[in-house]
């Protein structure tokens, strides 16, 4: 089943209707928070104050995701508040038009895996299943999108650097550690 969802065309394909609906949904979350205007300071107060607590006790279950909450994201709400409605945009729209589609669901699962850490289920658990099969898809999952044109140029620039770091010309003079260069 991977190989198939990672090697085949028509797997491909129905992976563009995956990305469309995850796509979707992360740019019409990250949209209202950008155009409605956003603060993240309410719901981060909220997750410090009631932390998810292990079953049957007062223990925080996350406990040092509560003091990154704390320590971190509350002092610096205002960088979180542009985080999070340009990073859902983002993520959605890599997805929709399959430019760098594996990185935006493994993103876009971040994101998931944070709200949910911080006690919101939501639609989270649906989005971070849809994102496993993306992610399990490879980039046979932007293969009809931006993917395909965008992957070869990252992959030939890569190349074009190690080559300039490190030659492969036999003629390139030897240091004593016996590298190239």
């Amino acid at each position: 089943m991977a190989n198939w969802m990672r090697t085949n065309r028509i797997a491909a394909a129905l992976l563009v209707v995956v990305r469309f609906y995850l796509g979707w949904k992360w740019i019409e979350a990250g949209w209202h928070k950008i155009v409605d205007g956003f603060s993240a300071a309410g719901f981060l107060n909220k997750a410090i104050e009631t932390p998810v607590l292990a079953t049957g006790t007062e223990n925080a279950m996350y406990p040092n995701f509560v003091a990154f909450l704390k320590h971190f994201a509350l002092p610096n709400v205002e960088l979180i508040n542009v985080l999070i409605p340009w990073g859902e945009f983002l993520v959605g729209l890599g997805l929709i038009l399959g430019g760098l589609t594996v990185t935006a669901a493994f993103f876009g699962m971040m994101m998931n895996f944070m709200f949910l850490l911080a006690g919101t289920v939501s639609s989270n658990p649906w989005l971070i299943l849809f994102g496993i099969v993306v992610l399990l898809a490879g980039n046979n999952a932007g293969k009809f999108g931006l993917d395909y044109y965008l992957l070869p140029l990252i992959k030939r620039a890569y190349r074009h650097i190690v080559k300039r770091k490190h030659p492969t010309d036999p003629a390139a003079p030897v240091n004593r550690q016996g590298v190239a260069g």
